[in-house]
């Protein structure tokens, strides 16, 4: 994920040992037995990517766009509108919060408008990702990698001593992530019809 280039240099820096010698750490049999055994990180890490994304992208994403037929008309929804239709809010978050009791209600609830906005976010690249591919794998992958790092910590970047470097290496995975986005995802690299295309000038997939 080149999005994430700037989260993973700074990883890299601030590692004592070096990023790759934590990776593969994290890769051993004792890391992964107290992993299987947290219930919050099989949520996250297994059964969060692997529900979300077979709900809201292999089940309603070929429904809206094959039928169409949810009180409007018989036609197709066009590519983008698709995109922007099959996501989840995780508002289920504000339970676990209040239960834990750890912040004030107002602050619980703007970090949950917060989490829905990149939550969405997340949700239409997620649908992007299946529409163009036509596999599941990708949004799978894509959702279990984004749980684990999280959203980047920006604000500790401005306070960083190697702050320059850290944030050229944001900006410049932002900028990778726009110019490959099209040609990484082109359908004829993973051998099968998408469900639709995603053009620049929409139309329906059903045509």
């Amino acid at each position: 994920q080149v999005l994430f280039l700037g989260p993973l240099t700074q990883l890299a820096i601030e590692s004592p040992r070096g990023l790759f010698h934590d990776v593969k750490a994290s890769l051993n049999s004792r890391s992964w037995s107290r992993c299987v055994k947290d219930l919050r990180w099989l949520r996250n890490q297994v059964v969060a990517p692997l529900t979300e994304e077979f709900v809201f992208r292999a089940c309603m994403i070929p429904m809206l766009v094959v039928s169409g037929n949810v009180g409007f008309s018989m036609n197709c929804f066009n590519d983008f509108t698709v995109c922007f239709l099959s996501h989840t809010a995780h508002f289920h978050h504000i339970t676990e919060q209040l239960r834990f009791g750890q912040d004030t209600v107002f602050e619980i609830l703007i970090c949950a408008a917060f989490q829905f906005t990149f939550t969405y976010v997340f949700g239409v690249y997620s649908a992007f990702i299946f529409i163009r591919t036509g596999h599941l794998v990708g949004p799978v992958l894509c959702h279990l990698f984004c749980n684990q790092m999280g959203f980047p910590a920006i604000g500790s970047v401005l306070q960083h001593p190697q702050r320059p470097v850290i944030l050229l290496s944001y900006q410049l995975g932002v900028l990778l992530f726009l110019i490959l986005l099209f040609p990484f995802t082109d359908p004829a690299f993973y051998g099968m019809t998408p469900i639709c295309s995603l053009l620049l000038t929409p139309r329906s997939a059903c045509a």
